[in-house]
């Protein structure tokens, strides 16, 4: 069966992988983005099949967030799949250690992440499974977290807490939804190999990076969509509630 699925933050990275692996078992996509058009437009010119549309839109502002989910029912006929994946991610121009930032820049920081990574998330979930519920449809919500969220982000650690928010919010969800047939679940990634990456892994602390897992390797934008398809598929609805590592075993949880 066809399956009409929104993905977030999909211009790149996981969020183009997850989407051409969703539209290569044949489903519908609505593919997000926030500022990134021209990449965005790559990533729906990549994908097979038909029908797929593209949103644009800021998920920091809760009326955007509720705008995309409407646009994404409307132009796909319906959302069966949502997949959160829209992240401010740890980069250079994000990094807030303590030491050596400025009070306002702290303040800047984590409200950017929390209102992106936790609270765009939170209201485009609402507004989907509100969507699902009125229509009476199943459906499936992947949230894309972070092996940050258990290892701790010294440098970023508005990143890391609002991917551990995510979580407990994916497990709350799933208890609240379950008996509207809704499943939610989460991934961990560790660090992946995206387009973002390429200069890290390639320079100095790329022998680092790659050490960090026993397999002496960094994970692939691949193998999280390949999670993240199964937790989407009704195969998986007794998962729902889960948070799947995916680290190549470089942290272990107890």
């Amino acid at each position: 069966m066809r399956r009409h699925v929104l993905i977030t933050g999909a211009s790149q990275g996981i969020g183009r992988a997850v989407a051409i692996a969703f539209a290569q078992r044949g489903d519908q996509i609505a593919v997000h983005c926030g500022a990134r058009r021209d990449h965005a437009e790559e990533t729906v010119a990549l994908l097979p099949g038909d029908g797929h549309t593209l949103l644009v839109g800021d998920l920091s502002d809760p009326e955007e967030a509720r705008r995309i989910a409407d646009n994404a029912e409307r132009d796909l006929g319906g959302v069966d799949v949502l997949v959160n994946n829209a992240a401010v991610a740890p980069s250079a121009a994000t990094t807030h250690r303590v030491a050596e930032v400025s009070y306002p820049q702290w303040q800047q920081a984590w409200q950017r992440m929390i209102d992106v990574n936790l609270l765009g998330a939170a209201n485009l979930t609402y507004c989907v499974a509100r969507h699902l519920i009125d229509r009476g449809a199943p459906g499936s919500i992947v949230n894309v977290g972070s092996r940050g969220a258990f290892s701790g982000e010294p440098d970023f650690p508005a990143y890391g807490a609002s991917k551990a928010a995510l979580h407990a919010f994916g497990q709350s969800m799933a208890v609240a939804l379950a008996p509207h047939r809704i499943s939610v679940t989460s991934v961990a990634p560790g660090f992946v190999a995206t387009e973002r990456q390429t200069d890290r892994l390639a320079g100095s602390s790329g022998a680092e990076l790659r050490g960090q897992s026993p397999f002496g390797r960094v994970g692939t934008p691949q193998e999280v969509a390949a999670a993240v398809l199964f937790l989407a598929s009704p195969e998986a609805t007794w998962a729902s509630g889960t948070v799947l590592d995916l680290n190549g075993a470089s942290y272990l949880r107890t």
